[in-house]
């Protein structure tokens, strides 16, 4: 068969496919609610591009989030929380979140949690959302720092969807029974990898328990009451609905992170705000075309402003971007920048995806933050990192031990620090190879993100819910999860069998060599007889030996000094022979003449 016969018999079937597809599991257009209150810029990215996938594919969305669409979409409504809260917008300096511990952050992620529900629940619109007769198919929300919203599944008795924008959070894994054993998962908010040493590990085990219970019981608890609130007294625990939730899509791919074990409800859509790149406005790409040498580009993302760096860290920066060759685009907030060098160019704007997919880009300064740690892996781009608060020391330290990025401490920003990491990414090849490796890796999958996040979101609208995903483990407390009962019940079986064997063994070896000991009957008659003879001797020696006197003995009035001698000593010798002299017998021989100084002669 020729070759163009075979290719056309190929496309012919791939066309069947595609239709079998469209035909059996198309999901007629469904109406969907999106929860996404979080203020942040760099969580709704994510949120935003999921959701109008779901419009592009005839879905019906309703958007509630601080961030309205500048321009009507399709399918697509948004309910405004503009003016419920401030956003995180370019707000934050580096002053107020440099050098920050993982427990301070916590405790500003719980109370910005329970202060977030206060603030979107009481808003007007919601209210007046609260009130309508709206019916949803199905409810979509983030799982991050507040459980709250988790009375909307409730309010419109729909299948729940959680969305996580970054590296799963510790508190949101029982829910699914997802194994998160700190042995080998780090947890969030530790600059830990997958490959700890036992200090590593021991705080991650240590670290992991009051993380979950400060969370369970000072967001949770509050979340509760907030939720009671608004929601009606009706509202089951929210606990029991975050149990029930169907699916979990979660923001990584273990191309980049390590190897974790998920259960079929918890699904990795990392990378679903990539997108091809666009053409580059004419000011930029004259500027990336024109470098000789290369570009560095520098960017802390969307939360926190770069024109908030210390005057001797801004100048630290601008020294070693001076000394080197290449040219630096910075992302910088302000409309000029004192003591700029030449070979450096500033905007308040710049188009992250087109810069980082140009050749010309050789490393990319960041703050570890998670959509930018993929832009960049997804084009192949090394990095040297500035990690700062939440999991951007996780992140950076995972893109470290993969040979891609070069950490650099806030604390430590100098012309020296800044002019080493750079020059280590730029002249080792290996930091740009394995870069490149893990690009090919991340870009090789069977479908893309997005399209991997809808068919899953549709399988769960499909199936009602998709009930059978979830895993028994969400309903085991945890002490058959680490099968305690188990081992105790072992524990105590073998103690109860290892004693019953000692029990045994002992019995036998005392009948054993009680026998051997056995003597024949006509011995042990002559044994006997002796035992008792001996037994009567020791008894009157020692009946003779409690007397303190001596036995009367008559002693005939001789003056024969021989006599009195000989019958003396007789009678010595006889008590020395029943174990000792009396004291009776030294009056006796007191009766004889100096016989107790051996004074006597005879022959």
């Amino acid at each position: 068969m020729r070759p163009w016969m075979l290719q056309t018999r190929r496309i012919f079937f791939y066309i069947f496919l595609l239709t079998l597809t469209i035909l059996f599991c198309r999901v007629d257009g469904a109406r969907i609610l999106g929860v996404f209150p979080h203020t942040a810029k760099s969580h709704f990215i994510m949120d935003e591009v999921l959701m109008k996938g779901l419009a592009a594919r005839g879905h019906e969305v309703v958007v509630i989030s601080h961030f309205p669409q500048s321009k009507p979409l399709a399918n697509y409504k948004d309910i405004s929380l503009v003016g419920s809260m401030d956003n995180i917008v370019e707000s934050l300096s580096l002053d107020m979140v440099g050098g920050g511990t993982p427990f301070l952050t916590l405790w500003v992620l719980y109370s910005y949690g329970i202060q977030n529900c206060e603030a979107t629940l009481s808003f007007p619109k919601i209210q007046e959302f609260l009130k309508s007769n709206k019916k949803f198919d199905l409810v979509i929300m983030e799982l991050f720092n507040t459980e709250c919203f988790l009375g909307f599944a409730h309010k419109f008795q729909a299948p729940l969807v959680a969305v996580s924008t970054s590296y799963p959070m510790p508190w949101g894994q029982e829910r699914f029974g997802n194994p998160d054993n700190p042995a080998y998962i780090p947890v969030h908010f530790l600059a830990h990898s997958d490959k700890m040493n036992f200090y590593e590990r021991l705080l991650n085990a240590v670290a992991l328990v009051p993380i979950k219970l400060g969370y369970k019981y000072l967001v949770g608890y509050k979340s509760e009451q907030v939720a009671r609130k608004y929601f009606g007294d009706s509202l089951p625990p929210l606990e029991e609905i975050a149990r029930n939730t169907s699916l979990h899509l979660v923001n990584t791919h273990f191309s980049l992170f390590h190897s974790r074990p998920f259960v079929p409800a918890v699904v990795e859509v990392g990378g679903i705000h990539l997108s091809e790149p666009k053409k580059l406005s004419k000011e930029f790409a004259e500027f990336l075309d024109s470098a000789k040498h290369g570009v560095i580009y520098l960017s802390l993302g969307s939360t926190l402003r770069s024109d908030s760096f210390p005057e001797e860290k801004r100048l630290g920066l601008l020294q070693a971007f001076a000394q080197l060759p290449q040219k630096v685009l910075w992302k910088w907030e302000a409309d000029n920048m004192p003591d700029k060098p030449d070979n450096v160019k500033i905007a308040k704007w710049m188009p992250q995806i087109e810069i980082l997919s140009h050749p010309k880009v050789k490393v990319f300064i960041t703050h570890g933050g998670l959509m930018g740690t993929m832009e960049a892996a997804y084009f192949g781009v090394p990095m040297v990192a500035i990690p700062l608060f939440g999991d951007q020391k996780m992140n950076v330290k995972t893109f470290v031990d993969k040979g891609i990025a070069v950490k650099l401490d806030y604390d430590e920003i100098s012309k020296e620090t800044v002019f080493t990491a750079l020059r280590v990414v730029l002249e080792d090849p290996s930091y740009s190879d394995n870069a490149k490796q893990v690009a090919r890796a991340f870009r090789d999958r069977p479908l893309s993100a997005l399209d991997t996040a809808i068919y899953w979101i549709e399988y769960v609208i499909r199936h009602k819910g998709a009930h059978h995903l979830r895993s028994v483990a969400a309903d085991l407390p945890w002490y058959q999860i680490l099968l305690l009962d188990v081992i105790a019940v072992l524990l105590a079986g073998t103690i109860i069998i290892i004693y019953v064997v000692y029990i045994i063994t002992r019995t036998i070896f005392r009948v054993v060599f009680s026998r051997k000991r056995k003597p024949t009957k006509k011995k042990s008659e002559s044994t006997n007889k002796s035992e008792s003879t001996n037994k009567s001797e020791k008894k009157k020696k020692t009946l003779r030996q409690e007397k303190n006197h001596f036995p009367i003995i008559a002693v005939p009035d001789d003056n024969d000094t021989r006599s009195y001698y000989l019958k003396i000593r007789a009678i010595y010798s006889w008590y020395r022979g029943l174990g000792g002299c009396p004291e009776g017998a030294f009056e006796i021989l007191g009766r004889v003449p100096d016989l107790r100084f051996g004074n006597l002669q005879y022959k």
